[in-house]
């Protein structure tokens, strides 16, 4: 069984989302870890990437911030490889293009010997994933596919051929904290079910414990992303413990819907 995939037996997972040296590496390193310490299943780390087609202002902005820190792709291996003499917890990576220019191969092997679970890509075509995937299981690592509300009859193929887990976008558009969310949710999920065993984790706009509550209880999983990093933009050096009590407030809201699942 996957690493990720094993991350969601018998209880809902949380998953966060930051930007690698956002606003400075040390400061990252310790965000990964109060992460961690505040109840993350699964850290979802950001390459920064100057055409980030899925990220809303929020991210787009800590981006910047980045390169602004002078961040390379090596930064954010180093900042994986500092964080994990302090934590184990999952860590997962994202975005195409960074992979592909530094090479398949390369990028993860490099992911191997740092214990990174996996990628999240949402700018991997369906009908690329064979130039990435093979490498991908050679190493151990899952390649998470994204299902949107819009994926219509590609669904089935997509969740078919899944691992570790499938990230399911709750609205249209882009990231960002938002209020209102694709109101067939519930469906997508149980459609998605039908064709995988595969853990769903509901990601794209969810910023708060009642939210991360409701979410919980259609899928296995919620993703934070904007609201953590808007935290981040805020606190900047002082992130980690704000970072660290936000995650707890999310820890207790996704434990207390672990009944609803979706069969």
């Amino acid at each position: 069984m996957s690493k990720l995939a094993d991350v969601f037996k018998n209880h809902k997972v949380f998953i966060p989302f930051i930007v690698a040296d956002d606003p400075d590496f040390e400061t990252t390193v310790k965000n990964v870890v109060a992460l961690a310490k505040g109840g993350a299943d699964i850290v979802e780390l950001g390459i920064p990437f100057s055409d980030p087609v899925a990220d809303g202002p929020v991210i787009q902005a800590a981006d910047l911030r980045a390169f602004a820190a002078n961040v390379r792709t090596k930064t954010v291996f180093d900042i994986v490889e500092a964080a994990r003499k302090e934590t184990a917890v999952p860590i997962v990576l994202t975005y195409l293009n960074i992979v592909f220019k530094y090479g398949y191969e390369a990028f993860l092997k490099r992911c191997a010997d740092l214990n990174v679970a996996g990628l999240v890509i949402p700018d991997l075509p369906y009908e690329s994933r064979d130039e990435i995937v093979p490498i991908a299981e050679k190493y151990g690592i899952d390649i998470i596919p994204l299902i949107t509300p819009t994926s219509g009859h590609r669904i089935e193929k997509i969740a078919k051929s899944a691992s570790g887990f499938i990230y399911v976008v709750s609205s249209m558009g882009i990231t960002g904290e938002r209020d209102e969310f694709f109101a067939g949710l519930k469906a997508l999920v149980a459609e998605i079910k039908q064709y995988t065993n595969v853990p769903t984790a509901i990601g794209f706009g969810i910023h708060t414990p009642e939210q991360a509550q409701i979410m919980a209880g259609i899928a296995d999983g919620v993703i934070i992303g904007s609201a953590i990093v808007d935290l981040v933009a805020k606190e900047k050096q002082q992130a980690p413990a704000a970072i660290e009590k936000f995650t707890k407030q999310i820890r207790v809201a996704v434990d207390a819907k672990k009944q609803f699942s979706v069969k």
